[in-house]
């Protein structure tokens, strides 16, 4: 059987064009992507495409795109053996990771891929990443999709989505994934790492979370940082979850204003998880004292999670309620976002 891959354009520099004397980007039609590339003709699949109605820069994404996304597959999941989404980079890796928890038992590959210029440009990374991400959610395994995850490609490496970051704006290489290796680097042959592909339970079906809590905040931490601007976040109304951005392996200060607001926030029931502004690396709270204290007040580790993931991970969690035990359910890989210990 031949794939049938759903190929769905939500904007981005991929799908740009410079207008007539102007030096911005604006969306072009979403067909003539595809009449630049008629190398797509030569891959085994059908493909069928889709796009917004009003393609979005990434910067203007937001939760009701996530869903509406995620809709998208979900109709079109029992008709199509894959996806590929075409998406701005400085967003990418946020919406590969709440896609990612938002589709439950995926047992289809759900591929983000997007470029650093527009497809019509000389030196452009368009043409390789659309065909090879292609490629990619259309390989099969005993007639069953071999990806069964959401995965973001960029030159030459496809990787878990809800592990990458983005490093860089400059150059081609513009995502890593620094706590997971590459599942597929693409060279004269695909090199597959079939041992490191997330391997769902297939008698289920995909249930879709579209309810995702925008009450949480992302507080980076600084040397200087105030009293009175922490407190006046922590006293946002309806706040829910905060995602703390501390220092090397999870360290904070141990100053007594701070302490004692983190307590204050904990006290009121909202959560404050603990994630590392590192690149790389793991969140080890107790290794020195100056995140036992953390510990203690009972703030949670992201483990080796990136902020991407963790920040979705909240969202997704306290938008489905599953706060029960939100601890031990945000300390537990769901979607291979963690390492587990």
């Amino acid at each position: 059987m031949i794939p049938k891959i759903l190929l769905i354009y939500t904007g981005g520099t991929i799908g740009m064009a410079k207008a007539a004397n102007k030096e911005m980007l604006q969306p072009f039609d979403f067909q003539s992507l595809l009449k630049n590339i008629p190398e797509l003709q030569l891959l085994n699949c059908e493909i069928e495409t889709l796009s917004f109605n009003n393609p979005i820069d990434s910067s203007n994404m937001d939760t009701k795109h996530w869903a509406f996304l995620a809709e998208i597959i979900d109709s079109h999941y029992k008709t199509h053996q894959g996806f590929v989404v075409l998406h701005g980079s400085d967003t990418m890796s946020y919406s590969a990771s709440a896609l990612s928890f938002m589709l439950e038992n995926l047992s289809k590959p759900v591929i983000f891929t997007g470029s650093q210029l527009p497809i019509g440009d000389l030196r452009t990374d368009a043409k390789e990443n659309l065909i090879t991400a292609i490629q990619l959610a259309s390989l099969q395994h005993q007639n069953r999709p071999l990806i069964k995850e959401v995965c973001l490609y960029f030159e030459y490496k496809l990787y878990r989505g809800n592990r990458t970051t983005k490093i860089n704006t400059d150059h081609f290489k513009a995502f890593a994934s620094k706590n997971f290796p590459p599942l597929v680097t693409s060279g004269v042959e695909l090199k597959i790492r079939q041992q490191l592909l997330l391997k769902p339970t297939l008698d289920k079906g995909l249930n879709v979370y579209t309810n995702l809590s925008t009450d949480v905040v992302l507080v980076k931490l600084f040397p200087g940082l105030q009293a009175s601007t922490l407190s006046s976040i922590l006293e946002t109304p309806n706040l829910k979850g905060v995602l703390l951005e501390t220092y090397g392996s999870g360290n904070a200060s141990t100053a007594d204003w701070f302490l004692t607001l983190l307590e204050k926030a904990i006290s009121k029931g909202i959560y404050i998880v603990n994630t590392t502004q590192c690149s790389g690396g793991s969140v080890h709270m107790g290794q020195y004292e100056t995140s036992q204290k953390l510990r203690d007040l009972g703030v949670i580790s992201a483990n080796d999670m990136t902020t991407e993931a963790a920040i979705t991970k909240m969202m997704f969690l306290l938008g489905s309620h599953q706060t029960k035990d939100f601890k031990l359910a945000f300390e537990t890989s769901i979607r291979g976002e963690l390492t587990k210990n």
